[in-house]
């Protein structure tokens, strides 16, 4: 299995470099301050908070993209049934507006995607726009039956299939099913969200 513990991804043409590696308990503050920064304070009351709240992201499928130091990116995957069909769902992915153009994005999608296929998941959901997700073969070909707890856009729930044919005949609602998040980090977790509030957010 690839170790992401502290992978480094080259850019030749900026001549810099970031490393993608395994959330680390040190990271809370720095990515619920970037998770605000991108997209908003009120990120909590979004229909996909709802497959997250109280759980535990997935083993080994929470990444973060460090630069120079600091925190510039972060994506998680989590448990879900889609229609009686497990899956993970993706989400959320926040790059530093900063990096943006440095391929800080796609670096973690396909490393989360490469971790989750190594690990043996069958299939991703997530809630984004397709024009960007479809070149990591995200689409909307076998989510028109699925349903999300809460409003939701139909056309930007996207689906990929790690193993042909994970998400034949998925139907009905999207549930979360992973393990609940411990006392300690929901704690540390809100302890993070009041410290966050303190950090400059990036512009």
């Amino acid at each position: 299995m690839t170790d992401l513990r502290n992978t480094p991804v080259a850019l030749p043409s900026q001549g810099a470099s970031f490393a993608i590696r395994a959330e680390r308990a040190s990271d809370i503050v720095a990515r619920e301050a970037l998770l605000d920064a991108c997209f908003g304070e009120d990120r909590h009351t979004r229909t996909c908070q709802r497959l997250r709240d109280g759980r535990a992201p997935a083993d080994g499928l929470a990444l973060s993209a460090v630069r120079e130091g600091k925190l510039v990116g972060t994506v998680r995957l989590w448990h879900v049934s889609a229609g009686g069909v497990p899956a993970l769902v993706l989400g959320p992915l926040a790059v530093d507006p900063d990096c943006r153009k440095l391929g800080v994005g796609a670096a973690l999608m396909a490393r989360a995607l490469a971790a989750a296929r190594a690990r043996g998941h069958r299939a991703v959901i997530l809630l984004g726009d397709e024009p960007y997700y479809a070149r990591f073969g995200f689409s909307t070909a076998k989510t028109a039956e699925l349903m999300l707890p809460g409003a939701f856009e139909r056309e930007r729930l996207l689906g990929l299939e790690l193993r042909e044919g994970a998400l034949d005949g998925a139907w009905g609602m999207i549930v979360p099913t992973g393990a609940a998040a411990k006392a300690r980090i929901k704690a540390g977790a809100a302890r993070a969200k009041k410290a966050a509030r303190l950090v400059p957010h990036a512009a």
